[in-house]
């Protein structure tokens, strides 16, 4: 399926994919804004979310590379800087493992990069934050004006305690584009990448302070400053 966008500025695509339950008009606000002053800034609403309007999410992370693959060949794109938090870090690694010839760079945060032994308990309690999300009628309310597809049936996916695809995110180090994953200080299950990935050449860690697993929202100042220096040292 065809993704909805938002596009501005000029030159290299630097394609955004927002976290889970956002949009291209709710998320990377920031940094959208900065870089579209030295890039052409794509960022897209994944599948079920906002305007992309889907009620197939069955295979939500390979759906959602193809629909990226043929939007981005529709508006004849043939190569990107692919920055994604979250859930659009999880679609921005499946996408650089299965498009590495369109993946120029991979910039991802609020990834857990290997099954932590606690896993069981950290899935207990995200089901628990999304039972307390759906009791909250005026977050309902705003979910329900931001999405045009049914978001309830994107809960469902993260019931299954196996959902979370650690296959795809133990690739990377076989990547072959340069490879940038910033994370909060908060999140001992995300700070793992710097030990795991250390002495990987083509992967830099950085760990920022002061913010957990949206640390593009919470330090969008130092965030932004990293994905730079990155991008300058990458290009």
């Amino acid at each position: 399926m065809k993704l909805a966008y938002r596009e501005s500025g000029s030159g290299e695509p630097l394609v955004f994919l927002h976290s889970g339950l956002e949009t291209s008009s709710t998320d990377f606000i920031y940094q959208q804004k900065y870089f579209s002053q030295f890039y052409k800034v794509l960022a897209f609403d994944l599948r079920g979310h906002g305007d992309s309007q889907s009620t197939n999410l069955s295979n939500f992370f390979e759906d959602s590379v193809q629909d990226l693959f043929e939007t981005l060949s529709e508006i004849g794109v043939t190569q990107i800087h692919l920055v994604g938090a979250s859930l659009g870090a999880l679609v921005a690694i499946y996408f650089s493992n299965r498009h590495a010839r369109v993946t120029k760079s991979l910039i991802i945060s609020g990834v857990t990069p290997t099954k932590p032994e606690n896993w069981n308990d950290l899935h207990l309690r995200q089901k628990e934050n999304q039972r307390m999300l759906l009791e909250n009628q005026e977050t309902v309310n705003y979910f329900n004006t931001l999405h045009k597809s049914d978001w309830r049936e994107f809960l469902t996916l993260a019931k299954d305690e196996d959902w979370y695809p650690f296959e795809e995110t133990s690739k990377l180090k076989d990547n072959k584009c340069p490879v940038l994953i910033i994370s909060g200080n908060q999140l001992p299950s995300e700070t793992a990448s710097h030990a795991i990935y250390k002495g990987v050449e083509h992967i830099q860690v950085e760990i920022l302070p002061n913010a957990g697993h949206l640390v593009h929202q919470q330090q969008p100042e130092l965030y932004t400053q990293s994905v730079t220096r990155f991008l300058n040292d990458s290009v």
